[in-house]
């Protein structure tokens, strides 16, 4: 549902201003890397990103590279925060194993006996789901992230309206990205520890890390002045915006952090979860979490990327797989504006950090894979490019889609019915109310307080919403008449089916 673009004319500025920076910063590990990245971050129109190394226990290069926000000049630094996402995975997978190294927690308990009140649509499910199953995406369930993306809900008023989802497949039959089994997750945590999983990550890991800029909420950073801007593509232009507060998806994804912290988080997963001597983990939970839990099938493009990967699986917060034979973990996150990779490969003692601040570009990934054949010995090669007509197809194969659906549009049609008719109030049992009605003439639908749309006949009775916040992607909803001529149903494409409510 959303988009993100570029702005061309400042890409001179901010060449200029890393060039500045590289001169001033420490020299890259790898030849050609500074150059590299300049080049990436211009194909990506990317303002800026950081990035660490960590080799043999040391960070041997932390650096960043462009601007926190387009069109104004501060640099990105080392130690600028960006928004971590869905790395925050493996964080709150290892407070979990905290509670499992003292006992209070098995990765197998049924969630239920520390959530009580914990209930998905099959009840079968909510016996038999584990705490190990929260953190390996096997729950069975579609993602359903409405409920907390932009939504006003906290963190256990989505997990109580998440017993309406209906599962897509069976229990532990087969992996399916779950955010909300992570909020779950975290609502375990303070359930067992008697504080709030926010309270437990600051203390438990973050504090003895070292990890003073990290933290688990968009309100943390008034405290901070280094700090990205997000930025999203609007109207085939790079726009900032403000940051988002998704402070409601908690454990699956509320770390704001850069890369200095970061490198300390790598170096504890390298080092069995000892970091300066003293465990923070056990050997025992950080090997449960490395290890495979749910197989992920590679798809026919990861095949041609990458033809020496053989097999993917997901762990406990941790995506696995291998590459040029040596076993790499890794995990990305990506929220509106900004994206992130985590990355490390036990038996070379390598592991590294990118964030930046632009989203839907696998830049990171043509950083990241350019520091790993450089540590494997491999030949050179440019992922840069490869992902990059990669990207391009992917585009212009959407492209393709886009047209097919508006060639496919009856034209000469109208509704049903006057547009009057369609308004009123909408109920999902799970998502709660939508609204249209009437505003100068025109429909206009509204979900939460900040999904407002302006909706344009489409076809029939199917209409198309515009949203009015310009970096959503547009939306169909078609109604549906009862034998009385009336209308009973919306069908919000993607979302599910809502029923009209009988005026009061």
């Amino acid at each position: 549902m959303r988009n993100f673009l570029r702005r061309r004319v400042t890409f001179g500025f901010i060449v200029w201003l890393v060039l500045a920076q590289a001169v001033r910063s420490q020299q890259a590990p790898i030849k050609g890397l500074d150059e590299y990245i300049l080049k990436a971050m211009r194909d990506w129109e990317t303002p800026g990103l950081a990035i660490a190394i960590v080799k043999d226990d040391k960070v041997v290069f932390a650096k960043g590279y462009g601007v926190r926000k387009m069109g104004e000049s501060a640099p990105v630094t080392e130690k600028t925060i960006f928004a971590c996402a869905s790395t925050t995975k493996a964080m709150a997978a290892a407070c979990l194993g905290m509670l499992v190294d003292e006992g209070k927690v098995k990765w197998d308990d049924p969630v239920t006996k520390h959530l009580p009140w914990f209930q998905l649509y099959d009840p079968y499910v909510t016996r038999e789901l584990t705490v190990r199953d929260l953190l390996c995406h096997r729950s069975g369930l579609a993602r359903g992230d409405l409920l907390w993306y932009q939504s006003p809900h906290s963190r256990e008023e989505v997990i109580r309206r998440v017993r309406h989802l209906k599962p897509a497949w069976s229990l532990r039959s087969r992996y399916g990205y779950q955010n909300i089994m992570y909020i779950a997750a975290g609502e375990v945590v303070e359930a067992v520890s008697g504080k709030s999983w926010d309270e437990f990550m600051k203390e438990r890991l973050f504090t003895p890390l070292g990890m003073t800029s990290t933290t688990t909420s968009v309100k943390d950073l008034r405290k901070f002045t280094d700090v990205a801007t997000h930025h999203v593509k609007i109207d085939d232009r790079f726009q900032p915006i403000e940051w988002p507060n998704y402070d409601n998806v908690g454990a699956a994804g509320t770390v704001n952090s850069n890369v200095v912290d970061y490198a300390h988080w790598i170096r504890l997963n390298l080092n069995d979860g000892m970091l300066n001597g003293k465990e923070i983990l056990s050997e025992k939970v950080v090997e449960e979490m490395q290890s495979p839990q749910a197989i992920i099938p590679l798809d026919s493009t990861t095949k041609a990327l990458w033809p020496s990967m053989h097999f993917a699986s997901y762990g406990l917060g941790w995506t696995l797989r291998d590459y040029l034979g040596r076993k790499l973990i890794q995990h990305d996150g990506a929220l509106d504006g900004m994206r992130a990779r985590v990355a490390f490969v036990p038996e070379e003692k390598l592991g590294f950090v990118i964030l930046l601040n632009s989203s839907r570009s696998p830049l990171h990934g043509a950083i990241g894979y350019r520091i790993l054949d450089h540590y494997f010995g491999a030949p050179e090669k440019d992922w840069n490019a490869i992902l990059l007509k990669n990207f391009r197809d992917q585009e212009e194969k959407g492209k393709a889609e886009e047209k097919k659906k508006l060639d496919a549009r009856v034209q000469g049609t109208k509704p049903s019915l006057a547009l009057d008719s369609y308004t009123g109030t909408y109920e999902h049992e799970m998502y709660g109310e939508t609204k249209v009605s009437m505003e100068g003439g025109k429909l206009v639908f509204s979900f939460y307080p900040t999904y407002v749309g302006n909706v344009d006949h489409w076809n029939y009775d199917a209409f198309q919403v515009v949203w009015r916040d310009k970096k959503m992607d547009k939306d169909f909803i078609t109604f549906t008449l009862n034998s009385d001529g009336k209308v009973e149903l919306m069908k919000w494409e993607g979302v599910g089916d809502f029923k009209k409510a009988e005026k009061k």
